[in-house]
């Protein structure tokens, strides 16, 4: 499958170069295709610059966001929270008409510091505000619960025996999306209902993060026991 990854970051970085191992045709945006190879220093997680990372990935390619999005029957959105609008209207609206649109972003405010808080929440959230400005596209919110390397490698945590949640209007595109993350070895995957349940799986974030705090690491999951 040709799928389009939005975000050139470590989370970008991991997602595309799992679904590139998994044999789908993968192209990766960004804002400037040439600012971006030209950047060569790690970024402020210590991640390689995408340039050195894409130099071991030689069958994933780059384009703007405009460009991935048409390429992708499926779009990753892996880009910052705080930005997702903006590089989704320059992906375009017609470039993700129909498509399954997998949203893994969540909506961090670092304006004060750490830890972040939420732009959106308890009423909305940024999956929705997605969903409501791109109507045409079909948003599936999944894989925001967990940090990058556990979202392709779930069995790297208790042999996979951890929870994954899916929210999304659009049957069709969250069998899509559910399919994808079985082939990354998910197991328990829990369909939480339409596009409104992410305010959930978001609102989990500031929790995730003291967790991270408290045990020095962030491999570390949910799992649903019932």
């Amino acid at each position: 499958m040709k799928i389009g990854v939005l975000g050139t970051g470590g989370v970008g970085q991991t997602l595309a170069g799992k679904l590139a191992e998994l044999g789908h045709e993968v192209m990766v945006g960004t804002r400037d295709v040439a600012q971006t190879l030209g950047r060569t220093a790690p970024d402020g997680y210590g991640n390689p610059s995408f340039a050195t990372w894409l130099e071991g990935h030689t069958a994933v390619q780059l384009g703007t966001f405009a460009e991935a999005t048409a390429h992708g029957e499926l779009i990753v959105n892996a880009t910052n929270g705080s930005a997702a609008l903006e590089i989704l209207h320059q992906a375009g609206a017609a470039n993700l008409a129909g498509k399954a649109l997998l949203d893994i972003t969540n909506p961090l405010d670092f304006s004060q510091g750490m830890p972040p808080t939420l732009f959106v929440k308890d009423s909305d959230s940024l999956a929705e505000q997605i969903q409501r400005t791109f109507p045409e596209a079909h948003v599936v919110k999944s894989l925001n619960t967990l940090t990058a390397h556990l979202m392709v490698t779930p069995r790297a945590l208790a042999d996979g025996a951890h929870t994954v949640f899916v929210s999304g209007n659009d049957s069709a595109a969250k069998a899509q999306v559910t399919t994808l993350l079985a082939s990354f070895g998910w197991q328990d995957i829990i369909d939480l209902g339409d596009i409104s349940t992410a305010r959930g799986t978001e609102m989990w974030l500031p929790i995730w993060l003291r967790l991270w705090g408290a045990l020095q690491t962030p491999s570390f999951n949910l799992k649903i026991v019932r």
